[in-house]
């Protein structure tokens, strides 16, 4: 018996606690709605432009004929068609018709450079350990291989 008035207890208190923040909220929200019906007064500001040309301008009283004018004008520019006069097709095509396969395969190239290189001086060291061409011969033969390479890139 002793639990349950222990239970009635808490749940007043509960009960009491949800009242005071209701009764908080819309004191709250009563403050918001006052401050929301008052409107701040926008703060103006004089800005003098720094240079010459635009303080005279600035000064000048703008009539409504002068800006339809201008309008107007502005109007009759734009739906008159854009004429280019002279296209220069040089400009708009690469140098080289094969500028973009070059680009694509520049990367490969490299990779297979440099195992070639690798190959070479592989070849290189195998006939050396064989002993079957001595040293000034071997470098011949790589120098001579690494120019016939390039001479096949030029081409």
């Amino acid at each position: 018996m002793e639990s349950v008035g222990k239970l009635e207890e808490e749940a007043l208190k509960r009960k009491e606690r949800l009242k005071n923040l209701k009764r908080k909220q819309e004191a709250a929200n009563d403050g918001a709605d006052q401050k929301a019906d008052v409107i701040p007064k926008p703060v103006f500001r004089n800005y003098r432009p720094e240079s010459e040309e635009i303080q005279e301008s600035a000064l000048e009283e703008v009539k409504p004929a002068d800006v339809e004018a201008e309008v107007s004008s502005q109007l009759e520019m734009m739906k008159a068609p854009i004429v280019i006069e002279e296209i220069d097709i040089a400009n708009l095509a690469p140098r080289k018709p094969d500028w973009d396969l070059k680009r694509d395969v520049s990367k490969k190239l490299e990779k297979l450079e440099r195992r070639t290189q690798k190959a070479i001086a592989e070849l290189i060291r195998d006939r050396l350990k064989a002993g079957q061409d001595d040293i000034l011969q071997a470098v011949n033969v790589a120098s001579a291989a690494i120019a016939a390479g390039s001479k096949d890139d030029e081409e």
